[in-house]
């Protein structure tokens, strides 16, 4: 299935949220970004860089700002997409298409924008243990999927680091989904990225 049949998949399809992520959508597009289809969702981008992903899960719909610890949050309407392993994404979550106020939306969408051609980016913190970037690629497939979520949690750091890595270190898109298709039933068996290799 392409790209395009997928996204009018996403948003024709039967979901309670329906009409709550089609108002995003034309929010997204009014901002003039591009639009394609990434981790199984809707992604809207400048310039070839990640900006927001639209999503829908059983009890709520929202948005993922990629950069979104650099926005000013005026409304505090941000949570972090993983507390404890996210570092740069922030998700606006709603649970009704009434709540979705459009000027303020906008006002977070287009600021996000102006910081992604402003180059801001976070930089992981090297050497500490309590704290490592988690991919988008990742940190999307552990929010839509509680039960790999759980079974990333119960794993030990260096395993979450090691998965973390392999999934950063790919430089091509298809390269990046392929890893991560291949190390889910890994993570879900409890397993490291290089358990093979230990004897």
């Amino acid at each position: 299935m392409e790209k395009q049949e997928k996204i009018e998949k996403f948003y024709t399809e039967i979901h309670q949220f329906k009409n709550g992520i089609a108002k995003l959508r034309t929010l997204a597009l009014d901002c003039s970004m591009t639009e394609t289809y990434k981790w199984s969702f809707p992604t809207y981008m400048i310039d070839d860089k990640n900006i927001i992903a639209i999503n829908k899960f059983k009890n709520h719909f929202g948005i993922w700002f990629f950069n979104g610890v650099f926005l000013s949050d005026p409304e505090k309407v941000l949570v972090n997409a993983q507390e404890g392993k996210t570092m740069a994404m922030r998700h606006w979550k709603f649970s009704s298409s009434e709540n979705i106020d459009e000027k303020m939306v906008t006002a977070y969408i287009k600021e996000a924008i102006e910081n992604q051609k402003k180059g801001l980016s976070l930089k992981v913190k090297k050497n500490s243990k309590t704290k490592f970037e988690i991919p988008a690629h990742l940190s999307i497939a552990l929010e839509n999927n509680e039960d790999i979520k759980a079974a990333f949690s119960q794993l030990t750091y260096s395993k979450q680091k090691d998965y973390a890595k392999y999934i950063a270190t790919a430089k091509q898109e298809k390269t990046k989904l392929s890893r991560l298709e291949k190390i889910v039933p890994l993570i879900l068996a409890g397993k490291g990225i290089n358990d093979q290799y230990k004897r």
